[in-house]
């Protein structure tokens, strides 16, 4: 099973940016589609964003689209997350995923479709 470890998380203002990190250990990271969720205080985890194994197609949560932008690095196991126009309640623990659903092309679409989660890390955005 992969093993996903989240880093770059921090304390940023509203209307800033701030990009975030998931390492994922192990040869085959390309044969995963990945992804990120999130979850605030006192709320359920949410479904923030997928990306496809090659890395062509993304898909979105409306809450942050247009704001944030998925990407990955097949040679480095590394999957990303540009966060922008950051607001509030973009405040939250950010969690790494992978998911061995679809084929190559397909971007995660919901959180249930996720195996295998990181240790997350935190986002504070200050208003």
């Amino acid at each position: 099973q992969v093993q996903l470890v989240e880093s770059g998380g921090g304390l940023v203002q509203a209307g800033g940016s701030l990009r975030i990190s998931c390492v994922a250990s192990g040869p085959t990271f390309s044969s995963y589609a990945m992804g990120w969720s999130r979850q605030a205080p006192g709320k359920e985890r949410e479904f923030v964003g997928g990306i496809s194994r090659n890395g062509y197609n993304t898909f979105y949560a409306d809450s942050v689209k247009g704001r944030f932008t998925i990407s990955r690095d097949n040679a480095k196991n590394t999957v990303y997350l540009q966060m922008s126009s950051l607001k509030p309640e973009d405040t939250a623990v950010y969690y790494c995923a992978a998911s061995t659903y679809g084929n190559t092309w397909y971007a995660p679409r919901s959180s249930t479709e996720f195996g295998s989660w990181g240790q997350g890390t935190q986002v504070t955005v200050s208003s």
